[in-house]
C-alpha cells in the first residue's frame, strides 16, 4: 500500500516513466552510434559530431530558457489560475518559434563561413544547411515538453522523447538499406537528414497530443497576455543567455580539441578519428546511466519550485539530502562498473580498444556528474540560476584550460583528467552552496 501512495506522486510516476522511455530511448541510441561508428568510420563520426556545437548554441537560443521558465510557471499557476498556463505556452511558442525561424534562415546563408571559419573543417559545410531544418522543430516540441513538465505530466514528453530516437533510427537505417541495394557507401548527411526526421516525429506527436487533450493555448481567461510574458522573459532572458554563454564556451571546447591535437603530433585524419571515438563512442556509454538523473532532474524542478511557493521547507531540505546520498552511490556503482568492464565494453560493442580505454578513464566522472546535474535543477526550481550558471562556467573553463594548455603537449589524456576534474569542482561547489543556503 504504501508503495502504491509513492508511485501515485507526480514526481515518482514522472520520474520512473521518463526513465523507462529515457531507457528505451538510449538503448536504441546506443546501437544507433554503434552502427554509425561502422557505417561512417571514426572520422565520418567525427565530422558528425562537430556540427552538434551549432544545434546545441540554437537550442540554448531558442528553446531551453523557455521551457525551464515554463516548467517553473505553469507549476506555480495550474491551481491559482488555471487559464495561465495556457497563455503561456502560446508566448513560449511564438516567442521561440520567430526566434528559431531567424536562426535556421541564418544557418542557410553562413554555412560555408560557420564551416570553414568557426568549424574548422570545410566538410561540415553541407551538413550545416540540413541540421538548421530541425531547429524550428526542436523549438516547438521544448516548449510543449516544457508545458507538461510543470503540470507534472510526463507522459508526452516521454513517449515524444523515445519516439524521436526511434524515428531517427528507422529513417537512417532504412535510407542506409536504399544506399546498400545500390552499392553506395553512406554519408554523413544520410546521419543529419535523420535528426530532422526525428525532431519532426517528436514535433507531431505533441501537437497531436496538445489538440486532442484539449490543452491548446487559447486566449480566454487567466492573467494578462502583457503580464506573463514579461514573466515569462524575465526568467527565461537570463536563463537563455547563460544557457548560451555556457554553450559557446562548450562548443570551444569541442571544436578546440581536433585542433590541438593536431598540434600533438596526429594528421587531421587521426585527430578527427580520436574525437570521434571519444564523443560518439566512450562518452555514450558513461553518460548512458544519466538516463535516470536527467529524469529526475526534469521532474524535480516544477516540484522544487512548488515547495518554495508553499515555503516547505522540510521537504526542500529532505529532497536535498536524499539527492545527494542517492546521486553518490548510484554514481560509485556505476564507476565500479564502467571501470572493470570498460575495455570489454569498448571492444566489444564498437570494436575498438581505444574506447575501451577512454571508458574505463572517464568512469570517475559519474557520481560527480549525476550530482552537479540534479542540484543544478534544484537550485534553478529554488530561484537561484545564477549559481549553476557560475559553477557551470568555472567547468568549462578548466576544461578549455587542459585543452589548450595540456592536449598539445600530453594528448588527449590531458582533456580526460580535465574533464574529471570540472566535475569534481562543480558538484562539490553545488553541496556547499546548498548546504549554506538550505540545509544550515
Amino acid at each position: 500500500m504504501q508503495i502504491y501512495k509513492k508511485l501515485k506522486s507526480p514526481l515518482i510516476f514522472g520520474t520512473l516513466l521518463l526513465t523507462a522511455s529515457g531507457i528505451l530511448g538510449k538503448i536504441i541510441g546506443f546501437f544507433y552510434r554503434i552502427f554509425l561508428s561502422r557505417t561512417l568510420g571514426a572520422e565520418g563520426l567525427g565530422i558528425y559530431q562537430l556540427i552538434f556545437p551549432i544545434s546545441t548554441i540554437c537550442f540554448a537560443i531558442t528553446s531551453s530558457g523557455f521551457s525551464t521558465a515554463l516548467s517553473k510557471y505553469v507549476a506555480e499557476y495550474k491551481d491559482r489560475d488555471p487559464s495561465s498556463p495556457k497563455r503561456l505556452l502560446k508566448i513560449s511558442l511564438c516567442l521561440s518559434g520567430a526566434l528559431s525561424l531567424f536562426l535556421m534562415l541564418t544557418l542557410f546563408c553562413y554555412s560555408g563561413f560557420i564551416a570553414e571559419n568557426i568549424l574548422l573543417e570545410p566538410r561540415c559545410k553541407p551538413l550545416i544547411p540540413i541540421l538548421a531544418c530541425s531547429i524550428p522543430l526542436a523549438a516547438l516540441h521544448s516548449c510543449i515538453h516544457g508545458y507538461y513538465y510543470g503540470k507534472k505530466k510526463a507522459a508526452i514528453p516521454a513517449a515524444s522523447s523515445f519516439i524521436e530516437q526511434l524515428v531517427r533510427v528507422l529513417f537512417v537505417f532504412v535510407i542506409y538499406q536504399i544506399h546498400l541495394e545500390q552499392n553506395r557507401a553512406m554519408d554523413t548527411s544520410v546521419a543529419v537528414w535523420g535528426l530532422v526526421a526525428g525532431e519532426a516525429g517528436a514535433t507531431i506527436l505533441c501537437v497531436t497530443a496538445l489538440l486532442l487533450s484539449g490543452d491548446a493555448p487559447d486566449a480566454s481567461g487567466g492573467l494578462k497576455a502583457t503580464a506573463l510574458t514579461k514573466k515569462l522573459l524575465g526568467y527565461s532572458i537570463p536563463l537563455s543567455m547563460n544557457r548560451l554563454a555556457l554553450t559557446l564556451f562548450a562548443s570551444f571546447e569541442s571544436i578546440l580539441i581536433p585542433s590541438r591535437l593536431f598540434l600533438f603530433g596526429y594528421s587531421q585524419s587521426d585527430a578527427l578519428s580520436i574525437y570521434g571515438i571519444l564523443t560518439g563512442m566512450a562518452l555514450s556509454v558513461v553518460t548512458f546511466p544519466t538516463v535516470f538523473t536527467n529524469s529526475v532532474s526534469v521532474m524535480i524542478l516544477p516540484a522544487i519550485s512548488e515547495a518554495d511557493s508553499r515555503n516547505d521547507q522540510e521537504k526542500i531540505k529532505k529532497t536535498i539530502r536524499q539527492t545527494i546520498f542517492t546521486c553518490l552511490l548510484l554514481g560509485s556503482i556505476c564507476t565500479f562498473g564502467l571501470l572493470f568492464f570498460g575495455k570489454w565494453i569498448g571492444g566489444f560493442l564498437f570494436g575498438n580498444a581505444l574506447a575501451g580505454k577512454f571508458i574505463g578513464m572517464l568512469s570517475f566522472i559519474c557520481p560527480f556528474l549525476f550530482l552537479s546535474s540534479i542540484l543544478s535543477s534544484i537550485m534553478h526550481g529554488l530561484g537561484m540560476p545564477g549559481y549553476p550558471f557560475m559553477l557551470n562556467l568555472i567547468g568549462c573553463l578548466v576544461r578549455i584550460f587542459f585543452v589548450y594548455g595540456f592536449i598539445p603537449t600530453h594528448g588527449i589524456k590531458a582533456y580526460l583528467i580535465g574533464m574529471l576534474l570540472s566535475q569534481l569542482v562543480t558538484s562539490t561547489c553545488s553541496v556547499l552552496i546548498l548546504w549554506n543556503k538550505r540545509l544550515r
